[in-house]
């Protein structure tokens, strides 16, 4: 059963939103579950400039004309998104809890940013905090190294948006609708980095928790990974 009375330990949550297109309910969702159990929430960007909003995600015809308005209204008028910090200003032992939210996006600019990447190491690998990545954002486990120099993600289990979803989506030339080429393909990435991939095709949602880690699908799963991610920590 989900409950919020691990608030009472937990307080500072961080939210690594992209400014090339993050996917609205993949933040949203998250942002709204752990703002209701109580959390101080921040919200930081690679330059500290306003987060963007990928077109596709707010599209009545892809997500349906309710959520479409409620995504929009959030992240017009909620002022931690409006007003981000700066990642470089971010200091990780600061923050129980870090999210990054997906989208085409953050493979532009989140899954590169040394500064993004510094502090999922230090959270995943410190005995402090716990990370929840989400759908594209999966990607950042591909390019993120420990201390030692090996893969973070070797070994783990993980889930994240998968090759056969970015089938339908790229052209023959990996060619976005907007006409940026996708720089790669999550699924490919972080398995080349050693991951235990299960995208889990048959389920309608897919998370997954390894340790200090998880791992979300894809914006129907964003909800449950924020639930699990509730329930993963102990009061």
């Amino acid at each position: 059963m989900w409950h919020a009375g691990w608030v009472e330990t937990v307080k500072e949550a961080l939210f690594i939103v992209s400014q090339e297109g993050y996917w609205g309910e993949e933040c949203i969702e998250p942002l709204r579950i752990l703002t209701d159990v109580g959390l101080n929430i921040t919200v930081a960007t690679p330059t500290g400039g306003p987060p963007v909003i990928d077109d596709r995600s707010i599209d009545p015809s892809e997500v349906g004309q309710s959520l479409a308005d409620r995504v929009c209204e959030i992240h017009e008028s909620d002022e931690r998104l409006q007003n981000p910090t700066s990642l470089a200003q971010i200091d990780a032992a600061d923050y129980d809890v870090v999210v990054y939210p997906g989208g085409h996006g953050t493979e532009y600019d989140i899954t590169h940013d040394r500064h993004a990447r510094k502090i999922l190491r230090e959270t995943v690998s410190g005995d402090h905090g716990k990370a929840m990545i989400l759908c594209h954002a999966v990607g950042i486990l591909g390019f993120t190294r420990d201390a030692t120099g090996d893969f973070l993600v070797s070994g783990r289990s993980v889930t994240g948006f998968p090759n056969a979803w970015e089938e339908g989506i790229v052209d023959e030339d990996d060619r976005m609708p907007d006409g940026r080429k996708l720089p790669y393909w999550v699924e490919d990435e972080v398995r080349a980095a050693g991951a235990d991939w299960d995208a889990e095709l048959d389920q309608e949602t897919s998370v997954r928790i390894d340790g200090d880690l998880i791992t979300g699908r894809g914006p129907a799963s964003s909800g449950a990974a924020a639930k699990t991610l509730v329930d993963s920590v102990k009061i």
